[in-house]
C-alpha cells in the first residue's frame, strides 16, 4: 500500500509539473523567439564577439562603432528592453525561463550602461586594440582554411575601423592610452608574422594585411602623439562601479558597503592566522629575536608585520627561473589534477585544459586569460593563456615577481585562478542548455567558488601539510580580500596609486612589482578585482545556511559540487536553490 501510494503521489506530481510546463510553453516559446532576435541584433553590432561565441552569421563583418551606428544600436536595445519587460510575461515562464529573463535584463542593462555612460568607444583605445587582433585571429583559429575568406573581408575593413577609432577617441585616461601604446608593437607583429602562418599564406588576405599594417602603424603614431597628449580622462568609475558589480555578480548583497566592514574583519583574521603559522618558523629562523619583547616595544600590528614578513623573506627564494614560469604552472595543474583524482576531492569534468604562454597582444592587465568554446558552439578546446615574465623586465623585477610566486604559493594560485579554479565552473556553466546563462555566466560564482577549495586542499594533505604552503595559501586569500578593498577604494573613492601600492605591500606582504601589477589590473579592469570576494562572501552565507539546515550531515564536498550543478546563474537565485 505504501509503495502504491508513493507511485500515485509521484504520478500526481509529474502530472502537475507536466500541466504547468504545458501552460507555460507558449510564453517560453515566445521568449525563445525573442532571444533569437536579440542575439541576431547583438552580434550584428558585435560580429567579432559573435565569432568568438560561435554565432557565425556575421563572420565577414567588422564592428562599426561610428556615431550613427551606435545610435541605431542603442535604439534597438531600447526596443528589446521594452519588449522584454512589457511583452514577455515573466510570471508565465518556466522556472528556468524566469532566471533567463532576469539575467537577460541585467545583460541589456549593462550594455546600456556602457553605451550611454561609460562610453568605451570614446574613452578606451584598448577596446579597438582587442578588435584588431580578435576579429581575424578568432576566424582562423576556430575555422582554419574556412576562415580565410571572412578574415580577408574583415582585414579589408581594418583601415576603416582605425579611422573610426581616431575620430572617436576623445579624452581617455592616460593609463588606457599608455597600455594601448605598449600593446601596439605586438599587434603589428601579429599581422606581419602570425597571421600569414594561421592563414597558410593566403594571397588575398596577405594583400589586405599590408594595407591593414599601414593603417595600424598610422594608428600607433596617433596614440603616441596626438591621443597621449590629450589623455587626461578619469579612469575611476565612481558613478557606475556599483552597478557593474551588481549586474556581473547578481547576488543578495546589493549594497557593496555592507561588505566593506566584513572585508576588514577578514583581513584582521587572515593576518592573525598567518602570524600563528609563522611564530614557530620565526623562532627557528631568528633565534636571537624575542617575539614577546618585540610585541611590547613595537606593538601588535607592527610585530605581526615583522614576523610574517620575516618568514616570507626566508622562504621566497624557492622558485623557478623566469623562463620556467609558464611550465611550472602547467606541471602544477597536472599535480593538482592527480591529487584530486587520488583523493576523490571533487568530480572533475572530462574536458582538458591546455596551458600556453599568453601572446603579448593579449596583455590587458590580466595575468591569465581562459578561452573556450563559445555559447553557440557544441564543443571546443579550452586554453588558458598565462603571461610569461615580460622580457622587458629587469632581472631585479623578474626575481621579485618570482619570489612572490614561489613554489609554496604558485600551486594555490593555480588552484584558485586556473585549475580547478575558473576552468571547472566555466566548463560546467558552458554545459547549461541556456544561451543566456552561457553568455552572461555569473562571475561571482565562477571566481568565488575556487576560493573554497583551498582549505579543502590543505586539510586533505596537499603538499604533505607543509605549513609554508598554508602560509602562502593564506597570503593568496588575503590578496583576494585586498583586491576587493582596493577596487572599491579606487573606483568608488580617491585612493591614489601610492596608497594602493602601500596597502598591498604593508597589509598584503606583496612585492612592489606585484603591487604595481595589481594596481594596473584594477585601473584597466574596473570591477574585476571585486568579483571573487563578492562571490566568496555570498557562497559563505550559503554554506552557513546549509550547515544550519543539515547539521552533522553537511559535507563540504557535496556542497561545492552542488553549487556548480545549477550552472552560473545569479547568486541570489542559486542561494534559494541551495537552501531547498
Amino acid at each position: 500500500m505504501k509503495k502504491t501510494a508513493i507511485v500515485v503521489a509521484a504520478l500526481a506530481l509529474f502530472a502537475c509539473a507536466t500541466g504547468a510546463l504545458l501552460a507555460q510553453s507558449p510564453e517560453d516559446a515566445k521568449f525563445k523567439k525573442f532571444q533569437d532576435g536579440f542575439w541576431d541584433a547583438y552580434f550584428k553590432f558585435y560580429p567579432t564577439a559573435g565569432t568568438l561565441q560561435g554565432f557565425t552569421k556575421y563572420n565577414d563583418k567588422l564592428e562599426n562603432p561610428s556615431e550613427g551606428a551606435l545610435d541605431k544600436f542603442n535604439e534597438a536595445l531600447d526596443g528589446f528592453n521594452q519588449e522584454l519587460v512589457s511583452k514577455i510575461d515573466k510570471s508565465k515562464l518556466s522556472a528556468d525561463g524566469q532566471i533567463e529573463h532576469e539575467m537577460l535584463l541585467d545583460f541589456i542593462d549593462l550594455e546600456f550602461l556602457k553605451l550611454q555612460y561609460i562610453l568605451p568607444w570614446n574613452d578606451n583605445p584598448l577596446l579597438y586594440n582587442d578588435l584588431f587582433v580578435q576579429s581575424l585571429r578568432s576566424l582562423l583559429v576556430k575555422n582554419g582554411a574556412a576562415g580565410v575568406a571572412p578574415a580577408t573581408a574583415r582585414a579589408k575593413l581594418i583601415p576603416g575601423l582605425v579611422k573610426i577609432a581616431k575620430d572617436s577617441l576623445k579624452n581617455p585616461p592616460q593609463e588606457y592610452t599608455q597600455a594601448a601604446i605598449d600593446q601596439m608593437p605586438a599587434i603589428i607583429d601579429f599581422y606581419r608574422t602570425e597571421l600569414p602562418k594561421l592563414s597558410g599564406g593566403a594571397a588575398a588576405l596577405q594583400a589586405e594585411t599590408v594595407k591593414a599594417v599601414a593603417a595600424l602603424e598610422d594608428y600607433q603614431r596617433f596614440l603616441k602623439g596626438e591621443l597621449l597628449a590629450k589623455s587626461t580622462g578619469n579612469f575611476r568609475m565612481r558613478d557606475w562601479h556599483k552597478r557593474i558589480l551588481q549586474m556581473t555578480t547578481q547576488g543578495n548583497l546589493p549594497v557593496v558597503e555592507e561588505l566593506v566592514p566584513q572585508s576588514q574583519t577578514d583581513v584582521t583574521n587572515i593576518r592573525r592566522e598567518m602570524l600563528l603559522v609563522c611564530i614557530p618558523f620565526y623562532k627557528l629562523m631568528y633565534p636571537n629575536v624575542d617575539i614577546e619583547q618585540l610585541g611590547r616595544t613595537k606593538g601588535e600590528e607592527q610585530t605581526r608585520n615583522i614576523v610574517i614578513q620575516g618568514v616570507l623573506d626566508k622562504i621566497k627564494g624557492d622558485h623557478v627561473g623566469r623562463d620556467e614560469f609558464v611550465g611550472r604552472i602547467s606541471s602544477g595543474v597536472a599535480s593538482i589534477k592527480d591529487f584530486m583524482q587520488k583523493t576523490g576531492l571533487l568530480e572533475l569534468p572530462t574536458e582538458t585544459l591546455a596551458i600556453e604562454p599568453m601572446p603579448a597582444y593579449f596583455a590587458d592587465g590580466l595575468w591569465a586569460r581562459l578561452q573556450g568554446p563559445g555559447a553557440f558552439e557544441a564543443t571546443g578546446p579550452y586554453t588558458l593563456y598565462v603571461r610569461p615574465v615580460p622580457a622587458a623586465w629587469s632581472a631585479e623585477d623578474a626575481t621579485a615577481f618570482l619570489e612572490e610566486h614561489n613554489n609554496y604559493y604558485l600551486d594555490f594560485m593555480t588552484v584558485q585562478k586556473i585549475f580547478p579554479g575558473q576552468f571547472v565552473p566555466t566548463v560546467l556553466a558552458r554545459r547549461d542548455p541556456s544561451i543566456v546563462v552561457r553568455m552572461a555566466a555569473n562571475q561571482g560564482l565562477i571566481k568565488g567558488w575556487p576560493i573554497f577549495l583551498e582549505d579543502m586542499f590543505m586539510e586533505s594533505g596537499y603538499g604533505n601539510f607543509d605549513l609554508r604552503m598554508r602560509l602562502n595559501q593564506l597570503k593568496l586569500l588575503l590578496k583576494t580580500v585586498l583586491d576587493f578593498q582596493m577596487d572599491i577604494s579606487v573606483h568608488q573613492g580617491t585612493y591614489t596609486k601610492e596608497k594602493v601600492i602601500d596597502a598591498f605591500m604593508t597589509k598584503g606582504f606583496m612585492s612592489k612589482v606585484e603591487a604595481e601589477r595589481r594596481w594596473n589590473q584594477i585601473v584597466l579592469n574596473p570591477g574585476e578585482g571585486s568579483q571573487a570576494y563578492i562571490g566568496y562572501r555570498e557562497i559563505s552565507a550559503m554554506e552557513k545556511e546549509a550547515i544550519k539546515l543539515k547539521g552533522d550531515a553537511f559535507n563540504v564536498r557535496d556542497f561545492l559540487q552542488k553549487l556548480l550543478s545549477h550552472g552560473a546563474i545569479p547568486l541570489r537565485t542559486l542561494r534559494t536553490k541551495i537552501a531547498q
